[in-house]
C-alpha cells in the first residue's frame, strides 16, 4: 500500500504519512505542499501487453488506493468511468500516425473534448465513492485556464455530496470553453468569471486552502491538477500508449503541450514507476517560464501574455514542485525554502548541476503564434489532419527535437480543434464543427458570477453558496 508524503514535509497526521483517501479530499497539503508517494510503486510492464485500457488503468492504480479503495470497488469506478460510453473510443486515448514514427495521441474523446476528461471523469467518481462511505459533503474550488473547469464540473455536477466552485479569468478563455462550463444548469455548479489572469484564479485557490478556518469550515477539496488523484489517472495513458507502440522492448518519446506541468509530470511518474521512456518533450507558448528554466536553471515568473492557446497561459506552474522535489533528493526543508524565496520575489535558480540532471529527463521547446499556426497549418497540409493549438505547440516540439530524439515519438493532442476554432481558421481557413452532441452548445443559456479579484469577495461567494456552509452553521 502507498503512502504520501508533502512535499514541503508537513503534511502528515501527527507525523503519518497519508492514506489516499486522505490525500484525495486534501487536495493541497496542510503545508501548502504537494502530496507525493512516499516510494514509487513499480509496475510489471511486460505482464500488461494486451491488456485493455481499464484492465492497464487497474495495474497502475491500484498499489496507489490500496487501503482506502477495495479491488471491487475500484474495478467497478475504472469500468463506469473507461468502460462505457463517457469516451467515444474504447482505446480512451487512441493513436494516429502522422509520419515515419510519429503519433498523435487523442486524449480528447470525452464529453468536453479535453485531456482533463481522462482524470476528471475518474476523480468525480472517486470523491463520490469515498464521501458517500463517510458521510460528508465537500466544497470544491478550482482554478481554470479553460479546460479544467468544464472537465471538473462535468465529473462532479451529478454528485449529491459535492459543492463546486470553478474560477476563470474573464475574457481569456475561448467562447467553447466558457460555455461549457458556464451552460450547466445545476445547483451544486457555480463558475467565477474573475477579474485578473489564471495565475490569480490559481493564487486565489492556494490561498484559501492556506486559510485553515476557511479550509475546515467549507471542507475544502481540490480538483486542480494539484490533487495526486489527476496525476494517477495521467499515468495510465502513457503506459497504454507506450504498450501499443512496443514497451517494453522499445522507448517512447512523449512531446507534452503544458503550462502548469501536471501532465508531463505524469509520463516522469510513468518513468519512475519503471515505464521504459525516452526523453520527454516540455512544449511551452510565449508564457516560456518551463523552457527558460530548462535553458537556465532560473524559474522566473513575467507577465501572462494572453495567446491562441489559452490553457498554457500561466506563469506558476504548480506541479514542477513535485519533479522539484526529486531533483532535490526529496529534501523538503530546501525545497520549501526555495518555494518561499518563489513566492517572495518570483524566482529562484538551481546549479548547473541540477540543470544537467533535469535536461537528461525533459527536453524543452518554446513555441509563437506564428509558430503555432504553422504547426496547424504543416500538420493540415501533410496528414490533413485538423489540430488545436495546444496540440501544435506539442507537435512544434517534436518538429524541433525530431533529430535529436531516437525511435517513436508520440505528440499529445490535448483538445478538439473545435474548441478553438479561431486559431485554426487563421492558420487553414477550416472553421472545425462541434461534434453532434455540442452542436446547440451557443444556444444553452449561461449561469456565470463574475468577481473582482479580491480573496475576501470570492470566499464570501464560497460560504454564502456552499451547502457544506449552512450545513455547518445549522
Amino acid at each position: 500500500m502507498t503512502k504520501f508524503i508533502s512535499t514541503r514535509g508537513h503534511g502528515t497526521t501527527h507525523g503519518e504519512p497519508q492514506t489516499f483517501e486522505q490525500v484525495l479530499l486534501a487536495g493541497l497539503a496542510p503545508d501548502g505542499g504537494l502530496y507525493v508517494p512516499q516510494v514509487w510503486p513499480q509496475i510489471d510492464v511486460e505482464a500488461l501487453k494486451g491488456k485493455s485500457y481499464t484492465e492497464v488503468a487497474f495495474a497502475v492504480m491500484q498499489p496507489f488506493v490500496a487501503g482506502s479503495i477495495s479491488d471491487s470497488d475500484l474495478k467497478a469506478i475504472i469500468d463506469e468511468t473507461y468502460g462505457g460510453d463517457v469516451f467515444d473510443d474504447p482505446a480512451v486515448a487512441p493513436l494516429t500516425k502522422i509520419g515515419d514514427e510519429l503519433y498523435l495521441m487523442e486524449l480528447h474523446r470525452g464529453p468536453t473534448l479535453a485531456f482533463k476528461d481522462v482524470a476528471l471523469q475518474l476523480l468525480g467518481r472517486l470523491f463520490d465513492h469515498v464521501l458517500k462511505k463517510r458521510g460528508e459533503r465537500v466544497t470544491i474550488v478550482g482554478a481554470t485556464s479553460g479546460d479544467t473547469g468544464s472537465a471538473a464540473i462535468e465529473g462532479c455536477m451529478n454528485s449529491n455530496h459535492i459543492d463546486i466552485f470553478i474560477l476563470h479569468p474573464a475574457g481569456r478563455v475561448s467562447d467553447v470553453q466558457r460555455k461549457q462550463m458556464t451552460t450547466i444548469q445545476k445547483d451544486n455548479v457555480y463558475n467565477i468569471a474573475l477579474d485578473g489572469t489564471f495565475d490569480d484564479c490559481q493564487n486565489l485557490v492556494k490561498a484559501m486552502f492556506n486559510d485553515p478556518d476557511f479550509r475546515k469550515d467549507m471542507n475544502l477539496s481540490a480538483i486542480n491538477s494539484i490533487n495526486w488523484a489527476r496525476i494517477m489517472a495521467q499515468i495510465v495513458y502513457y503506459f497504454t500508449t507506450a504498450l501499443a507502440l512496443g514497451a517494453p522492448e522499445k522507448k517512447i518519446s512523449f512531446s507534452v503541450p503544458t503550462g502548469n506541468f501536471g501532465n508531463v509530470y505524469a509520463a516522469y511518474a510513468a518513468k519512475q514507476m519503471g515505464l521504459p521512456l525516452g526523453r520527454l518533450i516540455v512544449a511551452s507558448n510565449k508564457n516560456d517560464i518551463l523552457t527558460r528554466f530548462f535553458e537556465s536553471g532560473e524559474m522566473k515568473m513575467d507577465g501572462v501574455v494572453a495567446t491562441n492557446s489559452p490553457s498554457m497561459d500561466i506563469q506558476i506552474s504548480s506541479n514542477f514542485e513535485r519533479f522539484l522535489f526529486d531533483l532535490l533528493d526529496r529534501d523538503s526543508d530546501t525545497l520549501a525554502q526555495t518555494m518561499q524565496a518563489f513566492k517572495d520575489s518570483g524566482s529562484f535558480s538551481v546549479d548547473e548541476a541540477l540543470v544537467e540532471r533535469a535536461r537528461i529527463e525533459f527536453a524543452s521547446h518554446r513555441c509563437d503564434e506564428g509558430q503555432t499556426l504553422e504547426a496547424i497549418k504543416r500538420c493540415h497540409d501533410e496528414t490533413a489532419e485538423i489540430i488545436d493549438p495546444h496540440t501544435a505547440v506539442g507537435l512544434s516540439g517534436v518538429y524541433a527535437h525530431k533529430n535529436d530524439i531516437d525511435g517513436t515519438i508520440v505528440s499529445l493532442a490535448c483538445a478538439h480543434a473545435a474548441k478553438f476554432p479561431d486559431a485554426v481558421k487563421q492558420a487553414i481557413g477550416i472553421h472545425p464543427a462541434l461534434p453532434e452532441r455540442l452542436n446547440d452548445l451557443f444556444d444553452r443559456e449561461e449561469k456565470v458570477t463574475p468577481l473582482d479579484n479580491d480573496l475576501n469577495v470570492v470566499q464570501n461567494f464560497v460560504r454564502e453558496h456552499s451547502k457544506v456552509s449552512h450545513k455547518n452553521a445549522a
